[in-house]
Parts: C-alpha cells; sequence; structure tokens
C-alpha cells in the first residue's frame, strides 16, 4: 500500500481572485488520478485561505479580518468533513483527513469547534500552512499552545509548512524544529523536505519525533537548478544532482531511511503566479510526482510511502486501511 501524505481539497478563494494556480482540487478528482497511477491512499486537508479573512480585502491582495466567518477554517473543515463522510463515502474512506488550524488568529475558538468535529467527523492529524495566512507559527509556544495541548489530548500528529525564505517569518524551518523540540510528546513533519537544508535536515534526524515530507518534490528541484530564493542557499544544501528529482528522492530516501515521508501536495506540484519581479512558472503534475517514487526499489518505495507513514501517523485504528 502507497500513501501520499501531502493532499489540498477544496477552493482557494485568495489564489483564484489574484490569478494564482491552482486555485481548487475537488475529492473525486483527486483519487481517480491516484489510483490510475498506483496511490492507495491520501492523507487530505483544506486549502489555506480561509473565510475568516474579507474577500474585498483578498481581491486586492490583502489579508485582514471581516470575512463571512468568525472562526478561522471553521468552515472550511467541516465542508471537506462532510464532503469526505456524507458526500463521496466510497472516496473518502480511502483518505486520511487532517484539519487545518491558524495558530495566531481566535486559537480557543478553533479548539472548540475542532473538538465538535471530531465528535462528529473523526479525523487524524492537524495541517499548519502559516506563511500564506502570514500567521506565526512561533504562536503555538504561546498563545496558540492550546493547539498543541489539544493535539496531544487527541493524539494527532502535525504537519507544517516549513521555509528557509529571508522575507518568510511565519513558517521558518528553524522554528518549527524550536516547537517539535519542545513538544517531545507530540509528532511532527516538516513538509517540503526543509527546502533542501543539510542542516535542518540532520536536525529532523536527530529527533524522535520529528520527520520530513518531500511535498512538490520535483518543482523544489527545479527552483534549486534555478537558483531560486526558497531553496537553501548551495552552502547548506543538501549534495544531489537537482537535475534529476529521482536521484535526489533516492540520495535523500538513502541518507534519511526512517524520516522521509512521500507526499505529492497535489495540486500544489505546480505553481504558476504574477510576481512583481515576473511570471514565476513551476509546473509539474501528479503522475510526475508519483513517477518519481516508483521509479525507486520496491522496498524504497514501502519504507518511504507506508512504514515512515504509519510512524508518524500512529493511527489509533489501521484497519481504516483495510476498507475499500
Amino acid at each position: 500500500m502507497l500513501i501520499d501524505v501531502h493532499n489540498h481539497l477544496g477552493a482557494d478563494l485568495f489564489f483564484y481572485l489574484n490569478g494564482f494556480y491552482p486555485y481548487a482540487q475537488d475529492l473525486p478528482a483527486l483519487v481517480t488520478e491516484g489510483r490510475r497511477h498506483g496511490i492507495d491512499r491520501w492523507v487530505v486537508f483544506p486549502m489555506v485561505a480561509n473565510a475568516w479573512f474579507d474577500p474585498a480585502a483578498m481581491r486586492r491582495g490583502q489579508l485582514v479580518p471581516g470575512g463571512p466567518e468568525k472562526v478561522p477554517y471553521a468552515f472550511e473543515n467541516e465542508r471537506m468533513l462532510r464532503e469526505i463522510y456524507e458526500q463521496f463515502p466510497d472516496f473518502g474512506r480511502l483518505t486520511l483527513p487532517f484539519v487545518m488550524f491558524d495558530p495566531m488568529r481566535e486559537p480557543a475558538a478553533q479548539v472548540e469547534r475542532l473538538r465538535e468535529l471530531y465528535c462528529e467527523f473523526p479525523f487524524h492529524g492537524l495541517k499548519l500552512q502559516a506563511t500564506m495566512i502570514q500567521s506565526d507559527a512561533g504562536a503555538l509556544l504561546g498563545a496558540g499552545r492550546c493547539l498543541l495541548e489539544l493535539a496531544a489530548e487527541l493524539d494527532l500528529p502535525l504537519l507544517i509548512h516549513s521555509s528557509v525564505a529571508a522575507n518568510d517569518p511565519w513558517s521558518a524551518a528553524g522554528l518549527l524544529l524550536r516547537i517539535a523540540t519542545s513538544a517531545p510528546h507530540l509528532r511532527f513533519c516538516l513538509a517540503h523536505s526543509c527546502r533542501f537544508d543539510r542542516e535542518y535536515l540532520d536536525r529532523v534526524a536527530e529527533l524522535p519525533n520529528t520527520w520530513f515530507d518531500c511535498s512538490a518534490h520535483r518543482i523544489h528541484c527545479e527552483g534549486a537548478v534555478r537558483g531560486m530564493p526558497f531553496i537553501a542557499a548551495p552552502a547548506r544544501r543538501f549534495a544531489a544532482d537537482y537535475r534529476d528529482p529521482t536521484a535526489v528522492l533516492r540520495a535523500l530516501a538513502a541518507t534519511y531511511p526512517e524520516k522521509l515521508i512521500w507526499g505529492s501536495d497535489t495540486p500544489f506540484q505546480s505553481f504558476v503566479a504574477k510576481e512583481p519581479e515576473g511570471l514565476v512558472s513551476l509546473r509539474s503534475t501528479y503522475a510526475e510526482e508519483i513517477g518519481c517514487l516508483r521509479a525507486l526499489p520496491p522496498p524504497v518505495q514501502a519504507a518511504i510511502a507506508h512504514d515512515n507513514t504509519l510512524a508518524f501517523l500512529r493511527l489509533k485504528d489501521p484497519a481504516i486501511l483495510s476498507r475499500d
């Protein structure tokens, strides 16, 4: 069984209103495409922008309060869970839903709503993408600690977007590692291979409660080849031939055999946006992401897309993976 640990469902109004791609994905499309290429299960969570933000301001490229929802992600989490459990249960039973959260805005209200949702629609983890919503992940060490307490109470792992970019103070990989170190009783997975930063990857390997995923792997390799600033600088970069994404994945698996978890980040295996410096176009496909995985020897595939994933998830009822 092969598990994809990183997938978004729903619609991202901020991306759509500002001309960014991608901006949407539905559950049947994800499962149908993934099955065609040999994937068996999917960890899923909502898109990033949420209805706590003012839609009119989103259209201007701003994220400010004033949206129709009073609790961040309350609508998006419930909307996704109803799609999984009520609208498409035949597809939904092949998924392991996570819920999104904002560590800085209304954390206590989020915890209250998540407890209610958990009783009605079981979920298996928490997901944070702090960069796009400009929310300090470090709030988990302060006002947002109640979200870590909820994760401990329900024994849920946390999957967190990571960054090494100089202009991203919200999701800095070093900060996330400090959070993981402060909560050894919880399980963390840092997304996007810590942008190939060798120092941070080595630190992940040292921490018994921490893993990393390789989501959006191919466009991160392209970013390394092109010298783009969202990838670790050459002096700190994991040594590999980034012109060959499969070779990079193989090298990561060999160096971190118990820490690498495979995930695609679909539909964000591509990113296209008009930036002040011009059009940024990083394009891949779900089939190509899966192709990198399937090019590895079967024991390596099993390690990074099953064994390590289950160690991170630590499912309360492993039998849910036997559902057809």
